[in-house]
């Protein structure tokens, strides 16, 4: 008999039984258990077929079409600092994605050579430098928190990411070791590429958008997406024909608009699959984060439901317990309100109004700054998936980094402007 491994299982089944039998209320598991499902099901419905699936085709043409070379010249370690992380925020806030999309992006650079500070600069500052976000927290909480909003967001990006790289700046070495001397791959040029990934991330904004002709724009640039797959790597020209005929079909004949681009997904998978060399390569990395990334992402949206809640009302955790916590000034209570609001999972803008509830029950404006900062750009869905990309340490380090620094930000703006 195995006696570490009989340990362990012991152990485990003893806190499984305890979760039982000493957690009060057994009805507020019964409420947990629905807020976890029914914020399953909405970001089932409302993020996965739009955010996350162009996310992965994104995140799997850069490990495929953007060289280790060209990554390590602007994102590396011989990369100049100050440009490495000015592309790397640059580049994160125009996408302006959720902390949960942004991470096949972030594991797409990582894996690719970029620095662990660059890398986690982009990180942040795509679910956290959100223009709208931001424009909506000044009109909503008021215009001091919608610049001190901006102001933090920009700032903690940057100073998130030169610390991320001096604390592992030893392991960076190591790592990135292995990707000194790579040279460029063959078979797509860099413009192509970059004008490839142009394509791709235009289908991710404009999928998520509320542009008045947001439809007809997505086939426009699903067809370009085919032209480029035939231009670029020589797809035959019956494929193409047949993708397009069948869901420009789709969007004319029935009401669904879900139905068509779910087609065109599953048409560009088969061909990119069908397809030898570099495009198939192409789907391979885009379907290996996928499969490692979705599990993840879904167990940590549940279990954040279930505590904290998000849908119908509060989780496992009662709301009035939430803020008789977050009713103080004290540092500490900016604390707690950025590790709250660190472990639960905010699609984007809908911070504003969760928070402008907060307030409306007691939460001042400093604690409310620091869920601002904390709240959008991480989550516990993030952590777990981000634990998997580069390891607990430097996840674990991340996290502190981000809920420490949201706090001060919150206390330093409590103790001057208010």
């Amino acid at each position: 008999m195995d006696l570490r491994r009989e340990i362990k299982f012991i152990v485990g089944f003893i806190l499984f039984y305890a979760f039982f039998y000493l957690f009060p209320y057994p009805e507020r598991i019964l409420q947990g258990l629905k807020e976890g499902v029914l914020l399953l099901s909405w970001y089932a419905r409302e993020h996965v077929l739009y955010c996350l699936v162009p996310a992965f085709f994104i995140a799997g043409a850069i490990s495929t079409f953007i060289s280790k070379e060209s990554v390590l010249k602007y994102l590396g370690p011989d990369s100049p600092k100050v440009f490495a992380f000015l592309v790397a925020s640059v580049a994160g806030t125009v996408l302006a994605v959720c902390s949960c999309t942004v991470l096949p992006l972030f594991a797409g650079l990582y894996l690719q050579g970029a620095g662990i500070g660059p890398a986690t600069t982009f990180l942040y500052s795509g679910p956290a430098i959100n223009v709208l976000a931001i424009v909506l927290s000044a009109k909503v909480l008021g215009l001091d928190i919608g610049i001190a909003r901006a102001l933090g967001s920009i700032s903690m990006g940057i100073l998130i990411g030169i610390l991320m790289h001096f604390i592992f700046r030893e392991f960076e070495k190591q790592r990135l070791s292995g990707f000194q001397g790579f040279q460029a791959e063959k078979g797509l040029s860099f413009e192509k590429s970059v004008f490839f990934l142009a394509t791709l991330v235009a289908i991710l904004l404009i999928a998520t958008s509320n542009l008045p002709y947001k439809w007809p724009l997505l086939y426009l640039f699903y067809l370009l997406l085919l032209v480029e797959m035939k231009g670029f790597f020589n797809m035959s020209f019956k494929n193409l024909a047949f993708s397009a005929i069948i869901v420009l079909a789709l969007a004319i004949f029935q009401p669904y608009k879900e139905i068509p681009f779910i087609a065109g997904v599953i048409l560009v998978s088969y061909l990119a699959n069908k397809e030898k060399g570099i495009l198939g390569e192409w789907f391979d990395n885009s379907y290996i984060l996928a499969k490692q990334i979705f599990p993840l992402l879904f167990i940590g949206v549940f279990v954040s439901g279930f505590f904290l809640g998000g849908i119908e009302g509060e989780g496992y955790i009662p709301k009035r317990f939430i803020e008789a916590l977050l009713g103080g000034t004290g540092f500490f209570t900016h604390l707690l309100s950025a590790v709250i609001t660190a472990l639960m999972y905010f699609a984007t803008l809908t911070e504003v109004p969760i928070i402008q509830g907060l307030m409306a029950q007691g939460v001042k404006e400093g604690p409310a700054l620091a869920m601002l900062l904390a709240g959008p750009a991480v989550s516990l869905p993030s952590f777990l998936v981000l634990r998997a990309i580069m390891g607990t340490k430097r996840t674990l380090t991340y996290a502190i980094l981000v809920i420490i620094i949201s706090a001060f930000y919150g206390y330093l703006y409590q103790i001057l402007f208010t």
